[in-house]
């Protein structure tokens, strides 16, 4: 399996398990591509980029994504902690496992807007990863 299906296969459940996320956007929040008709708070993975990066004799990929976290109010105090509770599960969350070993992860910046067409607030959050077979 490529290494951008298990490391964000790992995310994904990641945040989909955490109380403290769920208590903020609610359960099944989490998507992969832009949910049709969807109003609320969600998540989706806007893009997952990966380089190849080897090192220590292992193959390996640096990992960029972008994650639009939108809110249902025009409240950018909301949509930031959602990003904050997001780039807490992301950087603590146990993503190694099912063939991949993350050996990196850190947050790279964090961009809010109230959105024009729709009122409601969205933050992009850009993370980084390395990993490698494991």
């Amino acid at each position: 399996m490529h290494a951008i299906v298990l490391l964000q296969g790992a995310l994904v459940a990641a945040l989909n398990a955490d109380a403290a996320l769920v208590a903020l956007i609610g359960t099944g929040a989490v998507f992969d591509a832009p949910p049709k008709g969807r109003t609320g708070s969600y998540i989706v993975v806007a893009r997952h980029d990966a380089l190849a990066r080897d090192g220590d004799a292992s193959p390996g990929h640096e990992h960029r994504l972008l994650l639009h976290v939108w809110h249902g109010q025009a409240s950018r105090k909301a949509a930031l902690a959602v990003a904050e509770r997001v780039v807490a599960v992301a950087l603590g969350a146990a993503l190694s496992g099912t063939g991949l070993a993350v050996t990196h992860a850190e947050h790279v910046r964090t961009d809010t807007v109230i959105d024009g067409a729709t009122g409601q607030a969205r933050a992009a959050v850009t993370l980084r990863f390395f990993s490698e077979a494991g």
